[in-house]
């Protein structure tokens, strides 16, 4: 029999429409136990920064890098560890290892470290005063991507700096929980308050803890018995190969940011100026007021004769 375009076709008998409803719940009910056996996802996010500076001043009383070394694969390891204790029914989506470098080119460390299976080193960049460019916005980065396609669901973030707050939010407004891991600090508080207050939970690592990983390294001091002193115009040559090799590696925009200071050098800049000088003359210049002086003059001097 056949139906003009004006009749309306039939509807489905209850039989059927139940079948399909049956059909229907039995795909959900299997969609439900597929997500139910997909293990969560977690990923650790730290600022190596923090953990120089507080690891460092913690262990080895001082947040300079020169003075200590840092066994960054281990603590990786131990951060792993914890980790898996912690989120027991989860696995580890990667290591993520934020720290900064001139031009964003890795150090021999960095890339020792970007070698380490499940770990990914991401980098900032360096200004002339030694301090981290980026570092938290590539965090934010990461932390907010993640979250948004579901590829984690617990995030450890080992940081302290309060513009990270952003990212723990970023994260949780996709629904990941943030947990803030921090190093004890030798004396108030290394870990901005906005930002303990806004992740899911907290943890501290103590001195027991850090101190495997932290090795204070030796005093130098470039001394040679009986022999004099270099004299300031020796010093002064120094100061200027110097400038010009740091010119060439650190690039023009990075140390014409000196300039407006002269004739005082930022305090990292001038330890950093320094320790470049004892190594090239093997002698120490500590005590010796007139030949930093002398030091710093040559280092000037090539550097206005280029800008």
């Amino acid at each position: 029999m056949n139906h003009d375009a004006d009749t309306p076709a039939p509807s489905l008998g209850l039989t059927e429409l139940g079948a399909r409803l049956e059909r229907t719940n039995e795909l959900l009910q299997r969609m439900l136990a597929e997500v139910a056996k997909t293990p969560s996802t977690h990923a650790i996010f730290v600022d190596a920064g923090y953990v120089h500076a507080a690891a460092g001043l913690l262990v080895a009383g001082t947040e300079d890098r020169r003075s200590f070394d840092l066994d960054a694969e281990g603590l990786i390891e131990a951060f792993i560890d914890k980790a898996r204790t912690i989120f027991a029914d989860s696995r580890l989506l990667r290591v993520y290892w934020y720290d900064g470098a001139r031009r964003r080119i890795h150090t021999p460390e960095q890339q020792a470290i970007a070698e380490l299976p499940d770990v990914k080193v991401r980098l900032g960049n360096l200004n002339a005063n030694n301090q981290q460019k980026g570092v938290d916005s590539l965090i934010r980065t990461d932390l907010e991507s993640l979250a948004r396609h579901r590829a984690i669901s617990d995030a450890a973030l080992v940081g302290g700096d309060e513009d990270l707050v952003s990212a723990v939010e970023a994260a949780q407004g996709y629904g990941a929980r943030v947990h803030l891991w921090g190093i004890e600090a030798a004396d108030g508080r290394n870990q901005a308050e906005p930002l303990l207050w806004e992740v899911d939970s907290t943890r501290t690592f103590d001195l027991d803890f850090c101190r495997p990983y932290i090795t204070r390294r030796p005093v130098t001091t470039y001394e040679s018995e009986g022999e004099p002193p270099p004299s300031r115009d020796e010093v002064r040559f120094v100061g200027a190969r110097i400038a010009e090799t740091w010119l060439a590696e650190r690039g023009q925009a990075a140390m014409a940011e000196l300039l407006p200071g002269h004739p005082y050098l930022p305090g990292p800049v001038d330890q950093d100026l320094l320790i470049e000088a004892e190594r090239v003359l093997s002698r120490s210049l500590r005590g010796h007021a007139v030949l930093r002086r002398s030091l710093r003059d040559g280092f000037w001097q090539h550097l206005q004769s280029r800008f």
